[in-house]
């Protein structure tokens, strides 16, 4: 099934299947969610099936809107269909835009729209293999460790969170 994004091209927001926007290097619209607890944040670790980036660990969800999907909805949808979670209340925290080689020639050029989450550890959810092969909650100073120790474990854009958007998705939370 193509699912088609929203990518600029030539200037104009057209919609584009998403791993041709990969492939080109395509400017695309994406959401980002963090789901956090005190001060641990909620990380899953891609599949081995995903395209791209498999095995690496990634924040909570990441994904692309379907065209003319509210980037909201989109945060709500994509955290179901990933983990299973409902009933959590997205904070929008900002725009970040970046671009990062995800290997095997595919660039992703975002522009996210990031979405900060508060739940409990002990909250029940179930993953969907197809997407995540494993979950854990991870302090935000052992994540900033181990991301010191073995940066090639965690995918890109977790990498470029953490470094230069940490203020801007945690703001004054314990995870900042």
């Amino acid at each position: 099934m193509e699912i088609m994004i929203p990518a600029w091209v030539e200037g104009t927001l057209q919609p584009v299947e998403k791993l041709a926007a990969h492939e080109r290097g395509l400017k695309h619209k994406a959401v980002s969610v963090f789901v956090v607890s005190g001060e641990h944040i909620l990380i899953q670790q891609r599949a081995f099936c995903k395209y791209h980036t498999p095995g690496l660990w990634a924040n909570t969800c990441c994904t692309h809107p379907e065209w003319d999907e509210a980037p909201d909805v989109c945060a709500n949808r994509r955290v179901n269909e990933e983990l299973g979670i409902t009933g959590l209340n997205y904070e929008y925290r900002g725009e970040v835009e970046y671009r990062a080689d995800v290997g095997d020639g595919l660039i992703e050029h975002e522009v996210v729209q990031v979405y900060l989450a508060h739940a409990s550890q002990d909250m029940a959810f179930t993953v969907n293999p197809d997407e995540v092969m494993a979950t854990r909650w991870i302090s935000a100073e052992v994540l900033r460790r181990e991301l010191a120790l073995e940066p090639e474990k965690f995918t890109p854009w977790l990498r470029i969170y953490m470094a230069e958007h940490n203020e801007l998705i945690f703001g004054n939370a314990a995870a900042a």
